[in-house]
């Protein structure tokens, strides 16, 4: 199996994920980042109007994929 790398970015912030998890293609990798980018997204659109995030997924390689997620909620004007 394979080590891959899940770093979180939050806006302008990176959190660099210095262990990774074994899996065992580049697709489980992306069902990883994608599930765990659901689960954060739910938990920002209860506190925030805004937020945009993404999961970028490496190996020992470089960037293997990414997913991206972003929100924005806006009142008509009355």
């Amino acid at each position: 199996m394979k080590r891959y790398f899940l770093d979180i970015r939050d806006g302008d912030k990176l959190a660099v994920d210095e262990e990774g998890m074994e899996l065992p293609h580049v697709e489980a990798a992306q069902e990883e980042a994608a599930q765990s980018l659901a689960d954060m997204a739910r938990d920002r659109m209860r506190r925030t109007p805004f937020c945009h995030m993404a999961i970028e997924v490496r190996d020992s390689g470089g960037p293997v994929v990414e997913a991206t997620f972003q929100w924005q909620l806006r009142t008509p004007k009355q």
